[in-house]
C-alpha cells in the first residue's frame, strides 16, 4: 500500500544559467522582488533593485526600464504637487520630495545609476504583481490618460481601473525584452509572478489578474532563449498552499514562505561552489551581529581574529567578494 500524500511538492530545476558572485543582478517589480533583493544583499551579491521604487503593473515596469535604458532625466514638468510634496506618477512615494529639486535629485540619480548598472548586468529579475492598471481620467488635474505606478493618496475619483488584455500584455513584454537585449545583448531575463495577493481588487479579480500575467509571461519565455520563468507564485500558492504561510494580513507571504522560495531560488540558480561561499558569507554576517557578554576578553578577541582569518581567506580565494567592510569591522572591534 502506497503512503498517503498530503501535499504536492514542486521540485526545483537547476537552471543552465547559474548566478554567481561575479554577476551583476538587476531586480525590478513588486515588493516580493525587494524581499528577494534583501536576501541577495545579505549574502553580498552585487544587486541593483527598483530604480523607480516598488512597481506592480507591467506598464509601469516597462516604463521604468525604458527610462533606465534611455537614461531619461526628469524635470519639474514631469512632477506634480500633492499633499505638500512633489511626486512622480511613475515612481513610488520614496522618490517624492518636499521640493521639486529634492524629488528630481532622487529620481535622476537613481536612473543614472540604474542605466550604468543595467548596461553591464548579467541577469535581470522582473517580478510582476498585477495586471490591473490605474489610469488618470479627466477628473484629475494632472496628466489625464496616464497609467500610474503609484496613486500617492490622490482621490479615487481621479482614476479608472482596467485589466490588461493578454494580447496587449504580450506585445508590451515582447517590446520590453527586445529593448533590453538591444541595450545589453548578453542579459539573461528571469520573469516571476509575485505570490502577494492583491485583495484590494477582490479574490476573483486577483486570480483573473494572475492568470493574465502567467499566460503572457509563458508566451514570452517560449519565444526567447534568453528568458526564463521562476515559479515563485506556484511555490507559495500550490506547493505550500496554506494560510499559515501568510502574514496576518493574509496577503503577504510570511518569513517561512519567503525562506522556502529563497531556498528554491538557490537550488535553481546557485551552483555548489556559490552555495558554499554563501554559507560562509552568512556566517560572517551573523558574526557581525554578535553581542558579546564580555567585550575585550581574550575569548572575544579570539572569536574576532577567527572572523578576520575567515574573511581574508575568502577574499584571497575570491577577490571579487564584497567583504572588505566585514574585515574592517572585525579589525576595529578587536582594536577596542
Amino acid at each position: 500500500m502506497s503512503a498517503l500524500k498530503f501535499k504536492l511538492t514542486l521540485a526545483s530545476k537547476r537552471s543552465e544559467n547559474s548566478i554567481g558572485y561575479r554577476d551583476n543582478l538587476f531586480l525590478i517589480g513588486s515588493c516580493f522582488s525587494e524581499n528577494m533583493g534583501a536576501k541577495l544583499n545579505t549574502h553580498l551579491f552585487k544587486v541593483f533593485e527598483n530604480p523607480h521604487g516598488v512597481l506592480f503593473n507591467p506598464i509601469s515596469v516597462a516604463q521604468s526600464l525604458s527610462d533606465c535604458i534611455n537614461n531619461k532625466q526628469y524635470n519639474e514638468a514631469n512632477l506634480f504637487p500633492l499633499n505638500e510634496v512633489w511626486n512622480s506618477w511613475q515612481h513610488h512615494s520614496r522618490y517624492s520630495g518636499i521640493s521639486a529639486k529634492d524629488a528630481l535629485d532622487k529620481i535622476n540619480n537613481s536612473i543614472t545609476k540604474a542605466h550604468t548598472f543595467l548596461k553591464t548586468a548579467d541577469h535581470i529579475v522582473i517580478t510582476l504583481g498585477s495586471a490591473w492598471v490605474y489610469q488618470l481620467n479627466s477628473q484629475s488635474p494632472f496628466a489625464a490618460g496616464q497609467v500610474v505606478a503609484n496613486n500617492h493618496k490622490a482621490p479615487a475619483t481621479w482614476f479608472d481601473k482596467a485589466l490588461m488584455k493578454p494580447d496587449a500584455l504580450v506585445l508590451l513584454l515582447n517590446k520590453m525584452v527586445k529593448d533590453l537585449l538591444q541595450f545589453n545583448a548578453h542579459l539573461q531575463i528571469i520573469f516571476t509572478i509575485s505570490p502577494v495577493r492583491h485583495l484590494r481588487e477582490g479574490l476573483v479579480e486577483n486570480n483573473r489578474s494572475k492568470a493574465v500575467l502567467i499566460q503572457a509571461v509563458h508566451e514570452i519565455v517560449e519565444a526567447s532563449k534568453q528568458t526564463a520563468y521562476f515559479p515563485s507564485y506556484e511555490y507559495v500558492i500550490d506547493d505550500l498552499r496554506d494560510y499559515r504561510f501568510y502574514a496576518e494580513d493574509l496577503v503577504h507571504p510570511n518569513y517561512a514562505a519567503s525562506n522556502y522560495v529563497w531556498e528554491k531560488w538557490v537550488e535553481t540558480y546557485m551552483n555548489e561552489e556559490t552555495q558554499n561561499i554563501m554559507k560562509q558569507v552568512a556566517e560572517l554576517q551573523l558574526a557581525m551581529q554578535h553581542k558579546p557578554f564580555f567585550a575585550g576578553s581574550s575569548q572575544h578577541k579570539e572569536f574576532l581574529q577567527n572572523c578576520i582569518t575567515k574573511s581574508e581567506r575568502l577574499l584571497s580565494l575570491y577577490p571579487y567578494l564584497s567583504l572588505h567592510d566585514q574585515v574592517q569591522f572585525f579589525k576595529q572591534e578587536i582594536a577596542k
